[in-house]
């Protein structure tokens, strides 16, 4: 089939309200290749990027294949590196192949997926649970239709060095202005001169993009409208993009972050060379390991100028393949790869963020995962970076006029940055 024309950039609007799971599944329509009928049973194969739980994955999938004989479920595993999993992804469907059966899709890459008809559209009525944080259920529909199911979601914190601010006598911050004074005091101190201040992922790849746009929408900015017209050239998105130069330019933002992927800023969090960090949950086992509850701590990101923090959304889908053929087991083995078991088994045994708002005030759960209501909260509030057909065309156009206004602070203005950008991106809907 022809894929879609870029003005059908963004995913469209939210779902009606749909029951709750149960019951079995007759058909799925797409709107360009008909009905889909989800028949066929056996084996089938789950596709995700590079496992590094040190095999909990395919432990869950064990617990699965003891108790589906017949149906077993093989794990694939591509590249630990986003843009080549969604390479394959692609060349994979591209092809109609049917090696790949459930695959893992980067929240971002639904509308792609979706828009090809690459994967298949699934049944709502058997899939929503009114639990699933709405934010997070958005992300799996394209044109009001369910095309992917999150399994796993995301959204930052803020990491605090805690026995520095205590040394300092400084309470934690709540806004961006308290953030500042606090890495003032704390370089106040002789063995803390140096310290860096707020660091995030900015070096020039798909961190940056999710930083950047926190930033601009905090400020009330954005990318697109529900129509998928570029809104970005506005006082407000220029206003966010200056608070995160101004950050670089007076030393807030330590410049080393230029560099720093996500393991990279972790690295000088724990090492004592940076007082505060934006950073995913996944971090807080590490920390905790590496240094103890008593150095370190999470809090909710600052608000700025008065206005909430608005976080970046991650997460990943599962989505069924249009080659497969086995779509019966598909679509039982992803009501499974959802439910409540198995979001309790990938938060205790990998600290991924589950997709159900109810386990995040359970009280066995909150002994162990402290920073829940925070981490709920930043979910709460997050929006997605822009779910494009053409998502990889975007991301690069906002990290290649992005980095060198962060980079040499100073040297364009954000406003004009904001126009080169917006400008950019109009022509990609062309």
């Amino acid at each position: 089939m022809t894929p879609l024309p870029r003005r059908q950039f963004i995913q469209g609007s939210a779902l009606a309200a749909a029951l709750a799971s149960v019951g079995a599944c007759a058909t799925s329509h797409g709107d360009d290749d008909g009905p889909v009928t989800f028949e066929g049973t056996g084996p089938i194969t789950w596709v995700q990027g590079k496992d590094n739980s040190g095999g909990k994955v395919q432990a869950r999938i064990d617990e699965w294949n003891k108790a589906h004989p017949g149906e077993e479920v093989k794990l694939i595993e591509l590249s630990a590196e986003a843009d080549q999993q969604r390479t394959a992804l692609v060349n994979a469907a591209r092809i109609n192949s049917n090696a790949y059966d459930v695959v893992s899709l980067d929240n971002v890459w639904v509308s792609e997926f979706a828009a090809n008809r690459w994967v298949v559209e699934l049944p709502q009525d058997e899939l929503k649970n009114d639990d699933i944080l709405e934010p997070v259920w958005k992300t799996g529909v394209y044109k009001d239709k369910l095309f992917a199911v999150p399994f796993v979601t995301d959204a930052p914190m803020m990491y605090y060095r805690k026995d520095f601010l205590a040394k300092a006598g400084v309470a934690v911050p709540k806004t961006w202005d308290e953030v500042k004074a606090a890495i003032d005091k704390v370089r106040a101190l002789p063995e803390h001169k140096d310290i860096g201040g707020f660091g995030g992922q900015f070096a020039k790849y798909e961190g940056l993009t999710c930083c950047a746009s926190e930033f601009i929408h905090t400020a009330g900015g954005g990318f697109y409208n529900d129509d998928a017209q570029v809104i970005l050239d506005s006082t407000e998105s220029a206003t966010g993009l200056q608070w995160l130069i101004d950050g670089f330019a007076k030393g807030y933002i330590p410049k080393e972050s230029l560099e720093w992927k996500e393991e990279d800023g972790r690295n000088a969090f724990e090492s004592g060379d940076l007082l505060f960090y934006r950073q995913w949950p996944y971090q807080y086992a590490n920390n905790k390991e590496s240094l103890g509850t008593e150095k370190f701590d999470v809090a909710p990101l600052p608000s700025i100028d008065g206005k909430p923090f608005v976080s970046t959304l991650g997460g990943h889908n599962c989505a069924i393949t249009k080659g497969s053929k086995n779509k019966a087991t598909a679509l039982k083995f992803v009501k499974w790869w959802i439910n409540e078991e198995s979001q309790r088994y990938q938060l205790k045994t990998q600290t991924l963020a589950p997709i159900l708002g109810s386990l995040y005030e359970d009280p066995e759960l909150l002994k162990e995962f402290p920073y829940l209501p925070i981490l709920k909260k930043s979910l709460e509030n997050a929006k997605s970076r822009p779910q494009a057909v053409y998502y990889g065309d975007v991301t690069a156009k906002i990290q290649d006029n992005i980095y060198p206004a962060i980079q040499q602070p100073g040297s364009r203005s954000a406003k004009d940055v904001i126009a080169a950008l917006s400008n950019d991106l109009k022509k990609l809907e062309g």
